[in-house]
């Protein structure tokens, strides 16, 4: 799982599709239900090695979503604390790697900065665009609506408010989102495999360079209708497709 966590992380870190650049953006893939490997602090994904990962154990992390209120030190403590590394530190986002990789089914999380996606996340409409789809193949990998999250402090609190939005979102819609938007801030695909992040990712970046274009004519836009979200959702075919797309980004 190491190989393929370090496979995604550069290709999420590639120049070309402007994801991350500098020490921007992590990943993560679960071990076992105690651990995983998550990005330490301060590495590229451009360019990582096995070197800029750390195991990490899930229970400590978890404990502190609930625990007494830590500052910026006890943070910094914990995640010493929560690796068996002497050297590297987990990036401070450990929390929410901790939190979405102890969902069903998730096994492997990627938060990216796409540059196409931090300008829609910029505007005041944000919440609605992040509801809504352009076209089939944006619902069929970033499912039919991205999980919003207001702006936290990136840490801790952010893991908090995403924990309360994910919730909502499995609420609502009765499954878990596959895409969270982060306002001002970035993205985060989930999924069973490398691949299926690596694709949620892709999908995402396109679909945010299409709502520019479209919002950058002036002109009234047209987006998929619910019916047409839902049915796009439920074909078999269409989760068909999504399997050869998650096996073609592999090849």
């Amino acid at each position: 799982m190491l190989d393929e966590l370090v496979a995604l992380s550069r290709v999420l870190g590639t120049r070309e599709h402007d994801l991350a650049i500098l020490a921007e953006g992590n990943a993560s893939a679960r071990v076992d239900a105690e651990t995983f490997y998550v990005k330490a602090s301060g590495f590229s994904m451009c360019g990582i090695g096995p070197d800029g990962f750390v195991l990490v154990r899930s229970r400590p992390i978890l404990d502190a979503f609930d625990g007494p209120e830590l500052d910026d030190a006890g943070v910094r403590s914990l995640l010493a604390t929560c690796t068996d590394s002497e050297k590297r530190l987990p990036s401070v986002e450990t929390f929410m790697h901790a939190y979405l990789l102890s969902l069903p089914d998730v096994h492997v999380v990627g938060h990216t900065h796409p540059t196409p996606l931090i300008s829609l996340l910029s505007l005041e409409d944000a919440p609605q665009i992040a509801s809504q789809r352009l076209f089939p193949d944006e619902v069929v990998l970033c499912g039919p609506e991205s999980c919003y999250v207001p702006y936290a402090d990136p840490g801790l609190p952010l893991a908090l408010g995403i924990r309360t939005a994910v919730v909502e979102y499995a609420q609502r819609l009765g499954s878990l989102p596959k895409t969270i938007w982060l306002q001002n801030h970035g993205l985060i695909v989930l999924g069973k495999s490398t691949r299926e992040v690596e694709s949620g990712t892709l999908m995402a970046a396109k679909a945010a360079r299409a709502w520019l274009g479209a919002l950058s004519t002036g002109r009234p836009i047209h987006t998929m209708s619910a019916d047409q979200v839902a049915r796009i959702h439920n074909r078999p075919d269409e989760h068909y497709r999504q399997k050869l797309l998650w096996e073609l980004r592999s090849a």
